[in-house]
């Protein structure tokens, strides 16, 4: 079984997927960081020399390897990944997937990314955090669609990491 865990930047994909593997005794593969080890080079690098596009193609490529692979892992997607190329469609597509949409509320999102912006390079010009808000909003309006394909969705305000793990746990089994 392949747990694919997506969601906005900041929605706890990382240490959900972290707790999960630990609890399931599944392997557990950041897509991000799986494409900086086959790129030889960070997710930052890669937009800055080869392009959005670039990186784009090989976050599908390397999606379809994973999603092939065999045996239990958890699959933490980029914010973005769902939403370009056909890359939900992929998902849906894998028998042995499901997806799992980490949704947590706008006011919740702009204020732990305010707070943790120098760490990201997408959101570390923005100055305020109602400009914080704003950027989020739209994203979320633009990318709502891919992430509402989801087949389970947990809600993530009001929860610590070990609750939402727990509900994830509770949804799939």
């Amino acid at each position: 079984m392949k747990i694919v865990l997506i969601g906005y930047m900041g929605s706890g994909k990382s240490s959900i997927g972290k707790i999960l593997s630990e609890k399931l005794a599944y392997s557990l593969v950041d897509l991000d960081d799986y494409i900086e080890k086959k790129e030889n080079s960070t997710v930052k690098t890669i937009f800055k020399t080869k392009g959005e596009i670039y990186f784009r193609k090989k976050e599908n490529e390397y999606l379809k390897v994973l999603l092939r692979t065999e045996g239990n892992m958890i699959l933490s997607l980029g914010g973005g990944t769902p939403c370009y190329g056909q890359n939900m469609d992929l998902i849906e597509a894998a028998e042995d997937a499901t997806s799992i949409y980490l949704k947590a509320s706008l006011p919740k999102l702009s204020k732990k990314l305010f707070k943790k912006k120098a760490k990201r390079p997408l959101i570390a010009h923005i100055a305020s955090e109602e400009d914080m808000a704003e950027f989020i909003g739209k994203h979320l309006f633009e990318r709502s669609h891919f992430y509402n394909k989801a087949q389970i969705t947990v809600l993530t305000d009001d929860k610590n990491k070990e609750e939402v793990a727990t509900a994830v746990l509770e949804q799939l089994f």
